[in-house]
């Protein structure tokens, strides 16, 4: 690799977190103000179980939703990625990713993310406890992923989503972007991430269910009554910016501990800093555990699930096991506290070729 790559590679990184430790802290009065919160939603049980706090150690496909740079930091040909969340509210939260390493080109992958509200009761002034008529939005994400090692220990990548959101005839689209870099100071050593998420344009609902039929004031008696379209002010997508750091202590040839830690501005409410563990036994058993907290300038408080910020303390396991030759196959649980509503619960399923 050329001298003038690497050059080229640090100052691109140096760049984005040199901006980064410049931005504000988080907002707290612009809470509720942004649109797409499932763009928040994490998937994958690794990264939750570790609090979030993973946005420098990612790697593989499970790197799609954190970092997208980390796509790139497994050998391997291809992957593939199903996960569930049992939300809060009754929501289920389903995805799947597929990923494949064009060798000289890099990872190109393709991942999805979907809403399961259940069917809801339609309600009307008349009728407020349901006409017997019921709906269900559909919000869906797709994602398009491409990472590559720049350099030895520089990898890049960056996911462009369509967003789509859809209450009863009423829909939203949008288009957001995700950029991620990733340093490694070698291997078994520390590890800088840099994310920037959910980069993007406002999104605004439109539908047939907007309209409405009005006499037009100041028009003749027996004037045809227009249908007139309400118009639905914009919303701003939820954007964040994480910076994170990790170290992997080699305790012996079968034994290793990675200790991180991450940093996300919100734009739109409290920043965040989490922490995480991951004991990992001969790459084959996962233990893991993490905790986040949010920051309140107002009150130079840091909150957890609490009124404030509804999460607490997660934890979860994985194993990994060849199924087949040169076929591995993961399953990784997690779990989350949460305040007011059910914890949160992750299984994944992820195989290796």
């Amino acid at each position: 690799m050329s001298k003038f790559k690497y050059i080229i590679s640090f100052v691109l990184f140096a760049s984005v977190f040199v901006a980064a430790v410049h931005v504000e802290a988080g907002n707290p009065k612009r809470r509720g103000t942004s649109g797409a919160q499932e763009l928040l939603i994490p998937v994958g049980s690794r990264g939750t179980a570790m609090g979030g706090a993973v946005v420098s150690s990612t790697s593989g496909i499970d790197a799609i939703f954190w970092n997208p740079a980390g796509l790139a930091g497994i050998d391997a040909g291809a992957q593939l990625m199903a996960s569930n969340l049992k939300y809060i509210a009754d929501i289920n939260v389903n995805y799947a990713a597929v990923a494949g390493n064009f060798r000289g080109v890099g990872w190109f992958g393709f991942s999805i993310k979907t809403l399961d509200f259940g069917e809801i009761p339609v309600t009307t002034e008349d009728n407020p406890d349901g006409t017997g008529a019921t709906f269900s939005p559909t919000f869906l994400t797709l994602g398009v992923t491409y990472s590559r090692a720049m350099t030895d220990r520089i990898l890049f990548g960056a996911t462009v989503k369509v967003i789509s959101e859809e209450i009863t005839r009423e829909r939203a689209t949008g288009v957001a972007f995700d950029f991620g870099l990733q340093y490694s100071t070698g291997p078994g050593g520390i590890r800088l991430g840099v994310a920037l998420k959910n980069l993007g344009g406002n999104m605004r609902f439109d539908g047939p269910d907007l309209e409405e039929k009005v006499n037009i004031p100041g028009q003749r008696v027996g004037s045809q009554v227009r249908n007139l379209r309400v118009p639905l002010n914009p919303f701003e997508l939820p954007t964040t910016l994480e910076l994170g750091i990790s170290y992997e202590w080699k305790v012996n040839e079968t034994n290793s501990l990675t200790f991180s830690g991450t940093f996300l501005n919100d734009n739109f409410g409290l920043d965040l800093y989490s922490g995480g563990v991951e004991y990992n036994l001969n790459n084959m058993v996962f233990l893991r555990g993490g905790f986040a907290a949010a920051y309140d300038v107002e009150n130079a408080t840091f909150q957890t699930q609490s009124e404030e910020f509804l999460f607490g303390p997660s934890f979860g396991a994985g194993v990994q096991y060849e199924i087949a030759s040169g076929i591995k196959l993961g399953i990784d649980y997690a779990y989350r506290t949460t305040q007011f509503f059910n914890n949160n619960q992750w299984l994944t399923l992820t195989v290796t070729f």
